[in-house]
């Protein structure tokens, strides 16, 4: 699964810029609200990788872990699974063939929920793009509290060491990765609904792995290799180039991975460049403003962006910001 959430790391970065014109070299402070990768297993507590590690591994002492809530619920994305829900410090949730949703029903007891320990229903919010509606709990065998998304009991896998595995997914042929909705993730989801109604090429995914379509009200604007609508922040800068958008910004509004120049459709490859993140993940610019695609966005063709803390705007094929007078 790929990080969308950066760590942080000890060493800021530099700006890279493939192409003249998008300032001098600028270091860059490094965000200090997410959680280094490396310590992630440690903030669970209880955990001994020699028994099992991740959710659900025993202690020397043979005690089960206790499982940590899941905080604000963010969403992943695998080139294979799609959208994927996880927990606050990124480790996959699943659930189980074997359950319920209507009505709610867990069916991982004893050992089954130590290999799958269930998540709390204590503790939890959605950030964008995930229904909050769809979050609620069912009373487990033992008489805790057990969440559920769409009626779904929701589990983390102790194979998962490590935030963005996804090792659980098709396990037994029962255990799933969940969509946001709480359906299987499947790489389906992404592609369905989009452009109904619209112009052609507004929903679904586009060949090229950056394009543009056309928007009823905003008109052309860019969109990635998955149809996501692109956007640029009025915060961040082009020249030094540089962003501003670290820690919490993150859960919500994810860099734009570069392109192969050869592999874009509507677009001029010479205004396009990459920059160094403080995490050293790399982001695509286009005329030196860097790109993001917004969690809120359900669907190819959404635009639910647009216009948010009259900061965030979606984006013309020359780079430029769409509806914005300045």
């Amino acid at each position: 699964m790929r990080k969308w959430q950066s760590a942080s790391i000890a060493v800021a970065a530099v700006a890279v810029m493939l192409t003249a014109g998008c300032g001098s070299q600028q270091k860059q402070s490094q965000p200090t609200a997410a959680q280094p990768a490396g310590q992630a297993d440690a903030a669970y507590g209880g955990q001994d990788k020699a028994n099992g590690g991740g959710y659900g591994g025993a202690n020397p002492q043979g005690e089960k872990s206790q499982a940590k809530p899941a905080g604000q619920l963010m969403i992943g994305d695998d080139k294979k699974l799609g959208s994927v829900l996880t927990d606050s410090e990124g480790f996959t949730l699943y659930r189980f063939d074997k359950d319920t949703a209507k009505p709610p029903k867990s069916g991982c007891d004893g050992d089954c929920a130590t290999a799958w320990p269930p998540v709390p229903a204590s503790d939890v919010s959605s950030a964008a793009g995930i229904d909050p509606s769809l979050l609620g709990e069912v009373t487990r065998a033992d008489g805790t509290q057990q969440l559920t998304v769409d009626g779904w009991p929701m589990y983390r896998y102790a194979k998962d060491t490590k935030p963005w595995q996804i090792k659980g997914e098709g396990v037994g042929g029962t255990w799933h990765a969940s969509a946001p909705d709480g359906k299987k993730a499947s790489g389906d989801g992404a592609d369905q609904g989009g452009g109904e109604g619209g112009e052609a090429g507004a929903g679904g995914e586009s060949k090229a792995a950056l394009s543009t379509f056309k928007d009823a009200k905003l008109g052309e604007i860019l969109r990635d290799a998955k149809g996501r609508t692109l956007y640029r922040f009025n915060k961040d800068s082009a020249w030094p180039m540089k962003s501003n958008c670290t820690g919490a910004c993150l859960d919500t509004w994810k860099p734009a991975k570069p392109v192969d120049k050869n592999d874009v459709e509507g677009v001029n490859p010479k205004l396009l460049s990459k920059f160094t993140r403080p995490d050293g993940d790399e982001q695509l610019a286009i005329d030196c403003w860097l790109l993001y695609w917004y969690t809120g966005d359900e669907k190819p063709g959404d635009t639910n962006g647009q216009g948010v803390g009259d900061a965030w705007f979606t984006v013309s094929p020359d780079g430029k910001k769409v509806g914005a007078e300045k």
